[in-house]
């Protein structure tokens, strides 16, 4: 008899009480065109069925391992569990509420393994509510399509600096070896945990490639459990501003300023807007000191900056008592 093929890579899939979207998470790894991965499922301490699912995945089939936390870690910690257990050349992510497109392995392990780049990150789409109790997937998003198409291999943020605007961990397969000599891991403790990895991983790559193909389709749960529905909490909140300026803070370490730019013209246009909405309607005064404090820094990083936070949301900040 024949022994499968050897896994190329490792799909990290961690979960906290998604028992209602996981097998399908399960279900969109199976149905891959390229059949040569593994995936590490990290129930992260559920109290709901989560964990049943991914044990029931893996009785099936011996490509899934499980991990149990026994308490909730956190979704940094539940993927830097997965990383230790990789050992494959590649390692993705996908969170166990999301759900990969057929050829995602395929096209972006098959794009990194042939160019050489440290990572490959690709286009993806939200999941939203369609009323009948389903989801139904939405378009490319601007943003996403600028970081993303066209297609480039061996590219840098010196040529594409639009690349610093996809921030999300599961839109990406990379080498393995570059996580160990970049020194990577998911910052623990903190949400929006992606944000200044990704940044890390631009300014650490000696080149990554970009492809249009929707590789991911992100849920926006219809119960309003995602943590990127919780901005309007003053903790999350915290947290989310932190990310966002300890990213442009990457960037500017590294010299990027092209990129630094791109992605704050991208924070005034589409992560600002929403938070000043909130903070004008919001009891706490401490939420509307915090959204006023970051709008001014965004403000004040440079002369062309200001000119564009000040069409787009400086009307709104003054209504809104921020300004």
């Amino acid at each position: 008899m024949t022994s499968p093929p050897a896994p190329v890579v490792t799909v990290i899939v961690p979960g906290h009480d998604v028992a209602d979207y996981a097998q399908e998470a399960v279900d969109s790894l199976r149905a891959q065109t390229l059949a040569d991965w593994t995936a590490v499922l990290v129930d992260d301490g559920s109290i709901d069925d989560t964990g049943a699912v991914f044990d029931a995945a893996a009785a099936q089939e011996p490509r899934f391992t499980v991990v149990h936390h026994a308490t909730r870690s956190g979704l940094s910690a539940a993927r830097n569990t997965g990383l230790d257990l990789v050992e494959t050349p590649f390692v993705g992510f996908l969170d166990a509420d999301d759900r990969f497109t057929p050829r995602a392995l395929e096209r972006l392990v098959g794009t990194v393994a042939q160019s050489g780049s440290d990572f490959a990150l690709g286009a993806y789409v939200r999941l939203r509510p369609d009323g009948d109790g389903g989801y139904r997937a939405g378009e490319v998003q601007p943003w996403v399509a600028a970081a993303t198409d066209p297609a480039r291999t061996g590219t840098t943020l010196d040529e594409h600096p639009d690349a610093s605007g996809n921030i999300v961990a599961w839109s990406k397969v990379s080498r393995m070896d570059f996580w160990r000599r970049a020194g990577l891991r998911f910052p623990v403790g903190k949400s929006y945990e992606d944000q200044v990895l990704a940044q890390r991983m631009y300014t650490s790559a000696r080149a990554f490639d970009v492809i249009p193909d929707v590789v991911v389709e992100w849920r926006e749960r219809a119960d309003g459990s995602s943590i990127t529905q919780h901005k309007g909490e003053l903790p999350v909140l915290r947290d989310y501003l932190e990310a966002l300026a300890g990213g442009i803070a990457v960037l500017d370490a590294a010299g990027q300023t092209q990129a630094a730019a791109s992605r704050v013209r991208l924070i005034q246009s589409m992560d600002l807007p929403p938070l000043v909405r909130l903070a004008g309607d919001h009891p706490d005064d401490a939420y509307r000191s915090a959204v006023g404090a970051f709008a001014r820094d965004l403000w004040a990083r440079d002369a062309g900056s200001g000119r564009e936070l000040d069409e787009l949301v400086a009307p709104a900040l003054a209504a809104a008592r921020l300004w």
